[in-house]
């Protein structure tokens, strides 16, 4: 199926109330399109998991939180109509894309009317689907702006850019990502366990003290040099970014 996949995607920024911090499901039944699908949105800094029928898109929801669903309609076990009345029973609001080859009006209608937040038809282009991520994750942390402040730090989520005090940091792509989730949940204590299942996907398997390593670097980038320290350390329970009231 000809698809357009953007030179830049990695460029694209991975915002929501959204961590990458945004996490995203597939549920394709296409396995080459499911595989282009997650590859394309992994360059572009999100973390994602991918899957090929409807029953297994609700065990994934099951057994994570994901702040974005892009969702085949025409899928084997269970449809995706079906996955998304199923969602909205349980008052699951996670945002859902339909992606389908019905352009039929009537077929539209019905999928936003069961509760999707949007709709597009393939095929499409991957600019395009980004774009419309981007949207639908921002609409539902409720944000209109791409900048996330604490104290003097600030991270544009539509460049993928971190200052303090006006001063930029270059980060490494899992140093940001980190920060990223920090940032949209500051005030809030993180553990281990919440940030490598934000971070990284199902098929992760690092060693456990890789958040430690990141999150070492990050205080040496964002704290070294500053009066104020906003990377905090809970001793026992994880890690929380705040900075004075």
């Amino acid at each position: 199926m000809p698809v357009h996949v953007p030179r830049d995607a990695g460029r694209h920024s991975a915002s929501c109330g959204e961590g990458e911090q945004v996490r995203i499901l597939v549920a394709e039944d296409a396995g080459d399109l499911n595989r282009l699908i997650v590859k394309t949105l992994t360059k572009a800094g999100y973390s994602v998991d991918g899957c090929r029928n409807g029953e297994e898109a609700l065990e994934y929801l099951q057994g994570a939180e994901y702040d974005a669903l892009i969702l085949d309609i025409m899928m084997p076990k269970m449809d995706g109509y079906q996955v998304l009345s199923r969602l909205r029973q349980r008052e699951n609001d996670v945002p859902v894309l339909f992606l389908t080859a019905r352009d039929a009006v009537a077929d539209r209608v019905k999928g936003l009317d069961m509760g999707a937040d949007d709709y597009l038809v393939k095929p499409f282009d991957f600019d395009e689907l980004l774009a419309r991520i981007r949207a639908m994750t921002r609409k539902r942390a409720g944000r209109r702006s791409n900048l996330l402040q604490c104290g003097g730090l600030t991270v544009d989520t539509e460049r993928r850019t971190v200052t303090r005090d006006g001063t930029e940091i270059p980060l490494l792509p899992k140093e940001y990502t980190i920060l990223e989730y920090m940032i949209r949940n500051q005030g809030i204590v993180l553990s281990r366990e919440q940030m490598e299942n934000q971070i990284w996907n199902y098929e992760y398997s690092g060693s456990s003290n890789n958040i430690d390593v990141y999150i070492s670097r990050l205080r040496k980038k964002i704290d070294d040099g500053f009066a104020e320290k906003l990377i905090h350390t809970i001793r026992g329970a994880g890690w929380v970014l705040r900075g004075k009231p």
